[in-house]
């Protein structure tokens, strides 16, 4: 007979593995077929009720095993976002949250309210020299989208559904470059934050920044350790790093870099607000020791 530690060791794994194929199910399947019918039955085309209540079905018991695995997920331990991503894959989550924070962006672009300004930090702009391709890009989906409505006026459910697809597709390229203005690379007394719109936000320790230099590049060739955070295909600093940081992609996938090149529409001022911080890093007088009973 198998020991009783084996069997149930078995018994978890196989538990493991059946969760992973239901929490794909629900990002990859139940989702994608709701979005599907939603547009669907806005547009008018006629669903199956046997279809309907099939997907609706699978959406409900998704929805009940997430709700159950995201609770033992938080009764381990987890925070809410690993929670998360244990029920719906991280992928599909840091989409859905890089469109809402497209979105939320143009709200702050029209309240001209930056993101995450506030506590005495310095903010340094960098989308500048891409506005003109941005509105560029709107300009051009606002004219392809008046070209199809016009195109599409005789055939009723395609002409609404390109209509809202069109629509989207011009507050995505504005959301693209409000991100881009509302969230500036931050600097305070302790980190140096660089961001791109809302896919990237990495964190710099000053303490493990070892050289920053102006250093004007077009061409970028991907190497590793090396994060190119490209605006108009350009960077104009250069980070060296004594310590790799972990940086993430829109998709979650992380690499160590030590060296981080990116813009600023005046580098000059960034460059000597950020020599100047190193310096007082450096200069600070270490903490007394205590004094020992």
């Amino acid at each position: 007979m198998r020991p009783h530690g084996r069997r149930g060791c078995g018994r978890r794994r196989r538990g493991r593995r059946l969760v992973k194929r239901l929490r794909t199910v629900l990002g990859y399947a139940a989702l994608p077929a709701e979005v599907v019918l939603v547009v669907c039955l806005a547009a008018g085309v006629p669903v199956p009720a046997p279809l309907l209540y099939a997907v609706e079905l699978c959406l409900a018991g998704a929805v009940l095993l997430g709700v159950l695995v995201y609770r033992r997920a938080r009764r381990a331990g987890l925070p809410p976002g690993d929670a998360l991503y244990e029920v719906v894959p991280e992928p599909v989550v840091r989409l859905v949250r890089h469109e809402a924070g497209l979105l939320a962006s143009l709200v702050r672009w029209v309240l001209r309210r930056p993101h995450g300004t506030g506590g005495g930090a310095e903010a340094f702009g960098y989308a500048r020299d891409q506005a003109a391709l941005m509105y560029a890009f709107a300009f051009v989906c606002v004219v392809e989208t008046a070209g199809v409505y016009w195109l599409l006026r005789n055939v009723p459910v395609v002409h609404e559904v390109t209509l809202v697809l069109d629509v989207y597709a011009v507050l995505f390229v504005l959301g693209l470059h409000a991100a881009s203005v509302t969230r500036p690379h931050l600097l305070d007394g302790r980190v140096l934050r660089l961001r791109q719109g809302c896919h990237t936000d990495l964190a710099v320790p000053l303490g493990a920044i070892t050289a920053v230099r102006r250093e004007p590049l077009h061409a970028h060739e991907r190497a590793d350790g090396v994060l190119d955070l490209t605006v108009a295909a350009q960077t104009s600093l250069t980070l060296e790093l004594a310590e790799p940081v972990e940086a993430v992609g829109l998709l979650g996938g992380r690499r160590a870099v030590r060296v981080v090149r990116f813009h600023a529409d005046d580098p000059r001022a960034l460059h000597a607000a950020l020599t100047r911080a190193l310096t007082r890093a450096r200069t600070a007088p270490c903490p007394a020791p205590d004094t020992p009973a």
